[in-house]
């Protein structure tokens, strides 16, 4: 028994065997359970355990999905676009521009304070900010910029965007540092060397060398949005939604089976997505 537990595959799946279970019991059987539930059916009064594609049906067959989708797709490429720019350059700042070490971790944990709330608060303080009467309106009117409050400012996709931007830029500044603390310097100045200006560096050298890093930020940012409802209904005034809200309503309405159809079909769309990212870069050689 002990020459058979020293064999480094038994020992290997002994060692992963907790994380495994752990695995299984909360993540693996719920996800079972929804797709199981997905097809149960519904009534004004009951659930009923029966296999049926109602749901999917109804789903597939509403035009509402396909705009609500198309929304959420909306929020995630613009949002994706904006942390990007943002994080890309953050992170670019404190790898190549700040040359100590103290200096660098100092502001990098300075990006880090707006978590130490919760999301929900960094969200709801842009409504006084943004609001007819707030800050930004007050302060525009008072420099004569504009003679009448801005209505677009709150209750909108730009107040939605706004908030998804500030709530997880650092999902992608962080992946995209840790990148570019790796690369090797000896590479940019031999580049500067040969004779490569400032933008063909960028170009050639440090973006190729980052991708790992920005394709784990893009994986967390797109998929962290489009799984988001609570600020799509708080940042649009419930004059919006993405398929976050359409789950939550569901739940609300009692209507199991139809949220668990839509997360199922969610999850699918996620997945998928993930998997077209990855196309691009094979992180796990990358890294």
């Amino acid at each position: 028994m002990q020459r058979f537990l020293s064999r480094p595959t038994v020992s290997g799946w002994l060692l992963a065997s907790p994380l495994t279970l752990v695995l299984t019991l909360f993540l693996v059987l719920p996800i079972v359970m929804i797709v199981i539930v997905s097809f149960w059916q519904a009534t004004e009064f009951s659930i009923v355990p029966a296999f049926d594609f109602e749901n999917y049906e109804f789903l597939f067959g509403s035009p509402v999905t396909y705009k609500v989708f198309l929304n959420t797709f909306k929020y995630a490429v613009i949002t994706w676009a904006c942390t990007l720019l943002i994080g890309f350059t953050v992170a670019y700042f404190l790898a190549f521009h700040v040359r100590s070490q103290t200096w660098q971790i100092a502001l990098f944990l300075l990006c880090t304070i707006p978590f130490w709330t919760s999301n929900i608060i960094r969200m709801i303080s842009w409504i006084p900010f943004l609001g007819r009467n707030g800050i930004a309106n007050s302060a525009l009117i008072s420099a004569g910029v504009i003679d009448t409050p801005l209505d677009w400012l709150l209750y909108s996709d730009f107040a939605v965007i706004l908030a998804f931007v500030h709530l997880y830029t650092l999902f992608m500044v962080v992946p995209i540092f840790n990148t570019m603390m790796r690369i090797d310097k000896s590479l940019i100045e031999a580049a500067r060397d040969a004779g490569a200006t400032g933008a063909q560096i960028m170009w050639n050298v440090i973006i190729p060398l980052s991708k790992p890093g920005i394709m784990i930020g893009t994986i967390f940012v797109v998929t962290l949005v489009m799984g988001d409802f609570i600020t799509v209904r708080f940042m649009s005034g419930s004059q919006s939604a993405n398929v976050g809200r359409l789950i939550s309503n569901d739940i609300a309405l009692l209507q199991y089976p139809s949220a668990a159809a839509t997360a199922v079909v969610l999850l699918a769309t996620v997945l998928i997505v993930i998997g077209l990212l990855l196309r691009f870069v094979d992180i796990r050689k990358e890294l």
